[in-house]
């Protein structure tokens, strides 16, 4: 098998390249391999996260408006947790249920409107904060990962010159001889674009999605109040 056999051997030759490193640059190495897991992670929970908040909120949103039972509607709001736009419609129906049991407020048509209106944007705004957290980590690393990579690369070199030139085979220095300490310092930068290229995808992507849910949101907020303003605050 000599595909497996090359590929181990390629495997081994980065840790004996990482082994042979200055500890600063192999410093930069692990904050980089570090960075790298945690943007694979957030990639891969971030898109289940925001992969369920759109098939849910399509479902609610097709639950909202094929029905006119506003308690079937709770119902399905409820077993739809995941739905920032269902969220939305708890917040308002709990708002909605608050001043209609509270007689002092009954007449009070723009204020009970107005509080209706504040609940839909705190939880809009609760929804926003959730989809977006930890994405902008994402964006840290594809702007950081390849200047610290490159940080680590003129380190390495820096320090692969020195060794050379301190070396009693300073005068006889070849690319067979600077080749190992200049690949040593090379894989920093390799490191920084594996971390790098991923993460600004996905976060260009994450907030392509998340922009479309913030419009959906906004959308259902308004459409809601007019709701509101028709059936139940008249």
């Amino acid at each position: 098998m000599p595909g497996i056999s090359s590929t181990l051997a390629a495997g081994l030759d980065i840790m004996d390249r990482f082994e042979q490193a200055h500890w600063i640059v192999k410093a930069v190495m692990i904050l980089l391999v570090v960075m790298f897991v945690i943007g694979v992670y957030i990639i891969f929970y971030k898109r289940l996260y925001i992969g369920r908040a759109y098939a849910e909120s399509a479902r609610f949103t097709d639950a909202f408006w094929k029905s006119r039972d506003i308690e079937q509607i709770y119902k399905a709001a409820q077993a739809l947790r995941n739905s920032p736009v269902s969220q939305m419609f708890i917040a308002g129906y709990t708002e909605l249920a608050k001043l209609q049991s509270d007689a002092a407020h009954k007449d009070d048509r723009e204020g009970n409107l107005g509080n209706i209106e504040r609940a839909l944007r705190r939880s809009q705004l609760t929804a926003t904060t959730k989809l977006e957290s930890m994405v902008p980590f994402l964006a840290t690393t594809g702007s950081a990962a390849p200047f610290i990579g490159l940080f680590g690369t003129v380190l390495g070199i820096m320090f692969a010159f020195i060794d050379i030139s301190q070396s009693k085979e300073a005068s006889a220095a070849s690319l067979k001889t600077v080749g190992p300490h200049i690949s040593e310092a090379l894989l920093a930068t390799a490191l920084g674009l594996a971390a790098a290229i991923p993460s600004v995808m996905a976060y260009n992507y994450f907030m392509r999605r998340i922009k479309v849910l913030r419009a959906e949101m906004e959308t259902f907020e308004q459409d809601y109040l007019n709701i509101i303003k028709r059936h139940f605050l008249r």
